[in-house]
Formats: C-alpha cells, structure tokens, sequence
C-alpha cells in the first residue's frame, strides 16, 4: 500500500484578474493555480523576504549610524523585491520592467560606492556620470531588445565587477603584507617607536587579520547561498515540465517544495543581504573605525548585523548587541 502525505490536487487555472499576460518572459510556475489575483503565487509571496530583509537593513543603517549610500542601497533592495512581488503578481510588462531595472539601479549603485571610495569629488562625479548613462543605455537597449538574456548579462556583469573590486580593496586596505605603504612606512619609523607603539601596531595588525578572517567567512557563506539559489533556479528552468509533472503528482502544498524560481528569490535574497552586510563592516574598517564597531553573526542560521561596539576589538560580540538578533 502506497503511503502518501495528506494533500490536495491542482486547481484548473483561474481566468486571471491580471490577464493577459504581457510580460516577455513567463516562470515554471503554473499561472493562477491558487487566486484569480496572483498569477504566480509561490513566486510573488517569496519576495517578502527581500521586503523583511529591507526594513531589518533600513533600521539597522539608522539605529547605527552606517553611510547613506547603504541606507539608500537598501531602499534599492526593497524596491526590488517590491517590483519583483508585482511583476509575478500580473505578469504586465511594466511590473517586469520595475522588477529587472531595479536590480540594475541598485547594482550601479554599489558599484559607485565601491569605485568612488576615497577618491577626489570629480572622480566621483565623472564615475557617477557614467553610472548613469550607463544605466540608462541598458534601460532603452533592454527595452528595444526584451530579451531577458541581455538584462541577466548586464546584471552578472556589474555584480561580477563589484564584488571583485571590493574584494580587492578589502584585502589590500586591511590585510597587513599587502598594506605596502603602511608597512613601509612602519619598517622606517620602527626604531624611533616606543615599545608600547610597537605593541600596538602589532595588536592593529592582529586585529585586521582577524577581521579579514571572518570577512571570507561572511563572504564565503554569502555566495554559497547566493549561487545555490541561481543553481536551483537554473534546474528550473531546463527540467520545467519535468518539475511540473512532480508537484502534480506530490500535490498542493508539498508541490510548492519543487517552485525553484521560488527558491532563487529566498537565497538571492539572503545572499545580497550579506554583500550588504559586508559592505557595511568594510566601509567601517577603511574608516578606521574597526572597533567602534562590530559584526553579530553568532551561526550561518543567522542572519549578521552591524552594530556599535563597546569593546575595542572589531569582531567581538557586545553583549547588549546580542538582543538584537
């Protein structure tokens, strides 16, 4: 005898309230299988967790005191999820617009914090310029073209660049055998400094070792989850009517397991909340302010924050900062 979890079948779609649909790509999900007003259900209700993540980040760039442009950037994020929310809700065109393009907006965002760092108000300005304009030319040739194979080129090609720049810049702003001109500038002074100034550059150097540690630890999880929601979503998309056959056969709402669209926006979702995270912690330490602030992420089941530290080591935990979480 076949054991079978209790379950019900799949509807016969509903006539859409959002019908037709305009938009120039459609997911593996079924349309309108479960309300007339959502044409994909899973699709739509999984962007609540960018929008949680948002308001979580939104709070903490204001309870602490992080720069505005992250502050901004998690606006950007919420107008993602919020987009993405729509555009699976009506599958309309405009709604896919708002939900691709935001993602652009906010990657030239970060990729404008990233490059302008440190550098003079002109270089800023020009860099912004052609953020600008570039974001703009991959608005009307995406419009012209609707392929979704260009925006998700555009969109890869921008992230690629941003997390290898600040990868770049973290290691070799904090990690103390690639500091060169600090370190030579300690080699020539090292005889005129007073034991305890020895002490404590070498306590600096221990300290920014450590944070880098737990930096690729922070980045590391972050990408795993990250690219294990593109994989999973990848799978979607090539074994489509396999998937579609399975979640029939298993029934609602085991069937919801097997959304994998689904799945990219919950792990993308997490996984940009972490670039955002770290994004944050770097900007503090290439301030200076290492210990007047500290990374809270006592497991990978946790989600890290930033936060004020009263201690005068950067990565250990405030006690008070622990509630938080």
């Amino acid at each position: 005898m076949e054991l079978r979890l209790p379950s019900w079948s799949y509807s016969p779609s509903y006539t859409g309230y959002w019908s037709p649909v305009t938009s120039t790509i459609n997911w593996c999900e079924e349309d309108y299988y479960a309300t007339p007003y959502a044409a994909e259900i899973v699709n739509t209700l999984t962007n609540l967790m960018f929008v949680i993540l948002a308001f979580k980040g939104i709070r903490n760039c204001i309870q602490h005191g992080h720069d505005t442009v992250f502050l901004v950037a998690f606006v950007g994020y919420l107008l993602v999820g919020t987009g993405s929310f729509l555009f699976h809700a009506t599958l309309k065109y405009p709604m896919q617009l708002v939900d691709e393009l935001s993602m652009i907006y906010t990657t030239c965002l970060m990729n404008y914090a990233t490059f302008s760092y440190s550098k003079s108000r002109q270089y800023g300005f020009i860099l912004a310029l052609a953020l600008v304009s570039l974001a703009i030319f991959i608005t009307l040739y995406y419009h012209y073209l609707q392929d979704p194979a260009f925006h998700q080129l555009a969109y890869a090609i921008l992230t690629v660049v941003m997390l290898a720049r600040s990868m770049y810049v973290m290691e070799f702003s904090l990690r103390p055998s690639l500091r060169k001109t600090e370190e030579n500038f300690k080699l020539l002074h090292r005889k005129s400094m007073t034991a305890d100034q020895k002490e404590i550059s070498r306590a600096d150097d221990r300290r920014n070792t450590k944070i880098l540690t737990t930096m690729w630890m922070l980045i590391v999880t972050g990408l795993t989850i990250f690219l294990s929601g593109f994989g999973i979503w990848q799978l979607d998309n090539i074994y489509c009517s396999d998937l579609r056959h399975w979640r029939r056969d298993l029934g609602l709402p085991w069937g919801i397991v097997l959304e994998g669209h689904g799945w990219w926006h919950l792990l993308t979702g997490i996984g940009a909340y972490y670039y955002l995270v770290w994004g944050i912690w770097l900007r503090h330490c290439l301030n200076g302010r290492q210990d007047e602030y500290s990374l809270t992420w006592r497991s990978v089941l946790n989600l890290p924050e930033i936060v004020r530290s009263n201690y005068s080591n950067g990565i250990v935990v405030p006690k008070a900062a622990k509630k938080i979480l």
